[in-house]
């Protein structure tokens, strides 16, 4: 569990990334980074909407995709 000083931190630093991100982009980072840091995505996937077959077609683990799930579209 994250203490409130660090999720904000770790906030900003996603907000910092996002502001010149393309959507491409998003769901390379997304699925990259799915099976060695799930808890970094959340942020990209609910803000750009990703869908299940978006991440699957750019390279992530069936099994990662079926993990999250519930955030995808």
């Amino acid at each position: 569990m994250m203490g409130k000083a660090k999720k904000r931190s770790f906030h900003r630093g996603i907000n910092d990334r996002v502001s010149n991100l393309s959507r491409e982009e998003a769901i390379k980072i997304v699925a990259s980074e799915i099976t060695v840091n799930p808890e970094s995505i959340y942020g990209l996937i609910t803000l750009f909407g990703l869908s299940a077959e978006e991440l699957l077609e750019a390279g992530a683990s069936f099994e990662a995709v079926m993990g999250i799930k519930g955030l995808l579209k």
